[in-house]
């Protein structure tokens, strides 16, 4: 046997042995709620044959009876809901055989190469990562998915990371599957999978006990229940960590064989993948999110901020020139239609947007974005920045040539960026607090009088979240049919899981408003224009360059109350401070 057979065979071996000590907390389970009802079956059966009798005999065979009947009620509840407990699911776009057959095909022919069982089917997450997940828990069937017998021993359902599919080439994409597809191998053996779905099931019953929407009698008897499945899950822990890295070991032992060499150059491209990505969210989705509008390619701009990332860091060169090869995404048959139900699953997961398109929040093109989204993104903040100042009685700016400050006639010139500058310059770190506590205010009472997100809306073509299970911790998954049922978003609610960025402080925002204001003034007065920077975000263009050296400036003004670098830098470029700007 080689050495990887014999790692293959010793981690199978480890798994095997971590998932019997997984399944031993389970007997021992059973045997405590077993021990008074076989000490009243003792004491029954003395009495019956005159054995053990007496008053305290029968003092002790009815107390004991009683206990034994008690326990054995509880352990059959805690049964029933760790049984019946739906297990958290994923959310991802599924993606069916007949939308991308060629992915399916070389799925199963990796498969075929490492010997193991195909996955059950295909779906994508909005994430840089990959892996298995069991969808065999009848609460996790579809409602239109037809009931075959035998579905409890399906093969687990491959998560891909869509990015993944549109920045690796082929070739890469099945060296980076290869040890995820070996998995399914260990999956299929009857102790792991016991294993796995008793602590699914533990930690299903954790998380239904601990729901805040319950009654007042429900919490208290899942209350009992949460706390027996919590030592139960604590005690089977650490076997069950060693258990599934035991499986990773078996199945990285058996993908060795399969592209190996590829696959260290394929895991540089995941670690380029996440640093793009996060980017991509942080600085260009999340501005968008935040105003209702969700970009719609996101896998598409993914490849462009690493390529922009490519052309700037040193580190990356070299890994453009792949790009001539062909990319993972030509495996489907509609990259577009998969490219938007990711890019909306990704705005649900990591701001919580709604699961359909509506007035307050639609879908932008990597084209619309500068003018869309840059360009409302900075005369909304601007006509807060006012709207603060109004509220603080700060009086307007006047027009050059009036005298004392004052408008002339009483007439109240537009907004400008002059009224800002001078309020903060003039009174230093004061009124930067001021106004900081303004704007945090204005924003925080902005986001409570937007309502919250909603899993479905009436009319739209998403089936509303219902519960199938009365024990269920979640509500059933959503399903989103964008081209039939090719293409489905499948979830758990509520969302988002996982938000992106903390709250911003005052001062923060302070910053951007200022900023903003700076933005719109250079665009309605020295000809500027809204842009978008991949890995930046949004971008203020002059002479068709990207300006970068703006920041400065705004800082020296909001920090320090010092406007002399930041009015060196408007003289520069031709904005003037003094002229209204155009506000949403």
């Amino acid at each position: 046997m080689s050495d990887s057979g014999v790692g293959e065979e010793i981690g199978a071996q480890g798994a095997r042995a971590r998932a019997l000590a997984v399944l031993r907390v389970r007997s021992r389970a059973a045997a405590v709620a077993l021990l008074p009802a076989a000490a009243a079956v003792v004491l029954l059966v003395g009495g019956a044959t005159g054995r053990l009798t007496g008053g305290s005999w029968d003092a002790a065979r009815w107390a004991v009876t009683g206990v034994a009947v008690a326990v054995l009620l509880s352990a059959a509840a805690v049964a029933a809901v760790i049984t019946r407990a739906r297990p958290a699911l994923s959310p991802t776009v599924e993606i069916a055989e007949r939308s991308a057959p060629d992915l399916y095909r070389l799925v199963r022919d990796l498969a075929d190469r490492l010997n193991v069982p195909a996955p059950s089917s295909i779906a994508l997450t909005p994430d840089c990562d990959s892996w298995l997940e069991d969808r065999t828990h009848p609460a996790h069937a579809r409602a239109d998915a037809p009931r075959t017998p035998g579905a409890a021993s399906a093969a687990p359902v491959l998560v891909i990371g869509s990015p993944f599919l549109w920045w690796m080439r082929v070739a890469e994409l099945r060296a980076v599957l290869a040890p995820v597809v070996a998995g399914t191998g260990p999956a299929a053996h009857p102790d792991i999978a016991a294993a796995r779905r008793f602590v699914r099931g533990l930690d299903a019953a954790v998380a239904l006990a601990g729901r805040r929407d319950l009654g007042l009698i429900r919490r208290a008897a899942l209350g009992l229940v949460g706390r027996i499945a919590r030592l139960m899950l604590r005690a089977c822990a650490e076997h069950a960590a060693l258990m599934e890295r035991g499986v990773a070991s078996a199945a990285s032992e058996r993908a060795q064989g399969v592209d190996y060499g590829l696959r260290i150059v394929a895991q540089e491209q995941v670690g380029l993948a996440y640093a793009g990505w996060d980017r991509l969210l942080t600085r260009v989705a999340l501005p968008a999110w935040r105003m209702g509008r969700w970009p719609s390619r996101l896998d598409v701009g993914v490849v462009s901020a690493l390529t922009e990332l490519s052309r700037r860091d040193r580190l990356a060169e070299g890994f453009t020139s792949r790009l001539g090869e062909r990319p993972a995404c030509d495996l489907l048959e509609e990259p577009g239609a998969v490219d938007e139900a990711a890019s909306l699953l990704a705005a649900r997961l990591f701001h919580g947007g709604p699961a359909v398109s509506g007035p307050d929040w639609s879908p932008v093109d990597w084209q619309q974005y500068p003018e869309e989204v840059v360009d409302r993104k900075w005369r909304t903040e601007a006509a807060r920045l006012h709207r603060v100042l109004d509220d603080m009685g700060v009086r307007r700016s006047a027009r050059p040539g009036d005298p004392a400050g004052e408008p002339a006639g009483g007439a109240v010139p537009g907004p400008t960026l002059d009224r800002v500058m001078a309020h903060l310059a003039g009174q230093g770190e004061e009124a930067g607090d001021r106004l900081a506590a303004g704007i945090s205010a204005e924003v925080a009472r902005e986001e409570a009088e937007t309502p919250p997100p909603a899993s479905a809306m009436p009319g739209s073509n998403t089936l509303p979240s219902t519960t199938t299970d009365a024990t269920a911790p979640t509500s059933a998954p959503a399903t989103l049919d964008t081209t039939g049922d090719a293409l489905a978003l499948r979830g758990t609610d509520p969302l988002p899981l996982f938000p992106l960025m903390p709250p911003r402080t005052g001062r923060e925002l302070l910053a951007d408003h200022v900023t903003a204001m700076v933005c719109c003034a250079a665009v309605d007065t020295a000809g500027a224009a809204p842009g978008l920077d991949w890995l930046d975000g949004p971008a203020l263009l002059m002479d068709g360059k990207r300006r970068t050296d703006l920041a400065g400036g705004v800082l020296s003004l909001v920090e320090d109350g010092d406007g002399e670098p930041l009015r060196m830098w408007l003289a520069s470029t031709g904005v003037r401070p003094e002229k209204p700007v155009r506000l949403v």
